[in-house]
């Protein structure tokens, strides 16, 4: 963090991570990579990342500007989700991707209720790969809500330590509902996974993280010591042993929870120690730099991978991961210097007129 702009260690770096999980799982791995994992960390990021920014803002004016938000959201996820969504809508319209486009699914992606529609009307009808958007309509779900949540607990005076509990309390009340849709209503996996309804706990675990032991913005508790050599390794340990088991009840509730318990404590030590061990490796100037192109290159990365899959399946496969993740990094830096670079600089006059 220098005096100038505010920056959190190691998050670009744990972008790249879960932009890698999510990769090579598509890409003909997901027998042994868990993508599924990738994207609960994007998820416990998300909600970390953006909390921090609301609290510091509040911190500060005792307000937090509600439009400038919205904006700042929308000049984050817009430009490029709709440029990669058109842009394959048209080569699919052309025949230049295989599938063809059916109007209610296009619109359900273009108006972010993909998730829902994919899951009770149809999974097909929309550019090949760009399944992936479900985890964005999650997302714009969650911040069209929690927001109005956040700012009334400040009004309200809600301590720190209670806005925690709250929020954790929300994460076991989505435990218990997909606890009952399970045991209770016979929900099947993809129910499970993709709806907002039983995935915003990953993003709320972030914003508990956020109000309170926030590594860069609270006091330490603790000695680097329990947190390097105890809690760390515990929360790895965790990670690991949430594969293990591959009950689908299990899979489906309370596997989540988790994970998303876990990643406390490897946030909180890569946040706090980013020179330290391992961690140094998420702070390295390439590794900072894919996190910076993890947005638009989770966007695009399905549709090149079974693009190529479709123009050139016999390439052995290895041939055909590289290929994609080559074409994915040429197109996502496009995106980023193009569109993402533009609008991060008026996302930052939005942010320096709040703060």
């Amino acid at each position: 963090m220098t005096k100038s702009t505010f920056y959190i260690p190691s998050l670009d770096g744990m972008r790249t991570i879960a932009f890698v999980i999510v990769f090579l799982s598509h890409a003909g791995l997901g027998n042994i990579i868990p993508g599924g994992f990738g994207v609960t960390i994007f998820f416990f990021l998300s909600g970390y990342l953006i909390t921090t920014l609301m609290r510091r803002e509040y911190e500060k004016h005792q307000f937090i500007n509600l439009k400038h938000f919205y904006l700042r959201r929308i000049l984050r996820i817009w430009p490029g989700f709709y440029l990669v969504l058109l842009s394959g809508t048209c080569l699919t319209v052309l025949g230049l991707l295989d599938g063809q486009i059916k109007i209610p699914a296009f619109l359900s992606q273009v108006l972010h209720y993909y998730n829902y529609y994919s899951t009770f009307i149809a999974n097909d009808g929309v550019t090949l790969g760009s399944g992936v958007y479900w985890s964005l309509a999650v997302e714009e779900h969650f911040y069209f809500v929690f927001p109005f949540l956040y700012i009334t607990l400040l009004k309200m005076r809600v301590s720190p330590q209670k806005q925690m509990f709250i929020f954790w309390g929300l994460c076991l009340a989505v435990l218990i509902w997909r606890c009952v849709l399970v045991f209770g209503m016979g929900a099947n996996e993809n129910r499970i996974f993709h709806l907002s309804d039983t995935r915003m706990d990953g993003i709320l675990f972030g914003c508990a993280l956020a109000v309170n032991g926030n590594p860069v913005l609270d006091v330490q508790y603790g000695s680097d010591r329990l947190w390097k050599y105890f809690l760390l390794p515990a929360g790895i340990t965790l990670i690991l042993l949430s594969f293990l088991v591959r009950a689908p009840e299990y899979e489906n509730t309370v596997r989540f929870t988790i994970q998303g318990i876990a990643l406390n404590a490897v946030f909180i030590t890569a946040i706090r120690f980013p020179d330290w061990g391992v961690f140094q490796i998420l702070n390295w100037g390439w590794m900072r730099f894919i996190g910076l192109l993890s947005y638009s290159l989770y966007l695009i990365h399905d549709t090149v991978i079974q693009g190529i899959h479709y123009y050139l399946p016999q390439i052995p496969g290895v041939v055909q991961g590289v290929a994609s993740l080559l074409i994915s990094f040429i197109l996502s830096y496009a995106i980023y210097r193009y569109i993402e670079q533009p609008c991060a600089r008026l996302r930052k006059q939005f942010s320096s007129q709040s703060s």
